[in-house]
């Protein structure tokens, strides 16, 4: 289990509060979904930022570290799950002439989003999983979460702000959370 949170903060200033610090609490908040590693990511032209909580299980060393960035530095992207047939889809990339640095279902998917985008990549896996991915070229943030849903992904918007998580409480975290109905 790990945790992933993050916000987009489309109409914002780039610099009208402390995005790192937010992003950081909103993080912090999910260290029980993953006590082994925390990792922030900020693009402040765009206003997004990621968050993630890890627990190592497939690749214990920090090629598994997240957010984790393709090699063509196109897609960043944090991930909460398990993809089962990620050594298939690793052996189909490799058979492309990809290549990885580790072992983590987490660099096989980034790579399989890089190469085949997003939809083909998500009706060749077969898992449990959620994940945001920020394109950078086209500047596009999509969530994604399995069939069944077995791994939880919230997610709304608050005073122009998009925000998710793994848990409602990293989205309460954020000070543009309004709750009222």
């Amino acid at each position: 289990m790990c945790g992933i949170t993050g916000f987009a903060d489309i109409r914002q200033s780039k610099n009208s509060y402390d995005s790192k610090r937010i992003i950081g609490d909103m993080t912090d908040i999910l260290k029980s979904r993953g006590p082994d590693d925390k990792g922030i990511w900020i693009d402040k032209e765009h206003n997004i930022c990621l968050g993630h909580r890890r627990l190592s299980i497939i690749e214990l060393s920090n090629l598994g570290k997240q957010p984790m960035t393709s090699h063509n530095n196109r897609f960043v992207i944090i991930y909460n799950g398990e993809i089962y047939n990620f050594l298939d889809i690793k052996k189909e990339l490799e058979q492309e002439n990809i290549n990885f640095l580790g072992n983590s279902d987490t660099e096989v998917l980034i790579e399989a989003f890089s190469n085949w985008g997003i939809k083909k990549t998500l009706s060749k896996i077969s898992g449990m999983f959620a994940f945001a991915i920020w394109d950078k070229k086209n500047k596009e943030l999509t969530l994604a979460r399995d069939r069944i849903g077995e791994k939880p992904l919230y997610y709304g918007w608050s005073k122009n702000s998009f925000l998710f998580g793994s848990e409602l409480k990293s989205i309460k975290v954020h000070p543009r959370f309004d709750n009222t109905i």
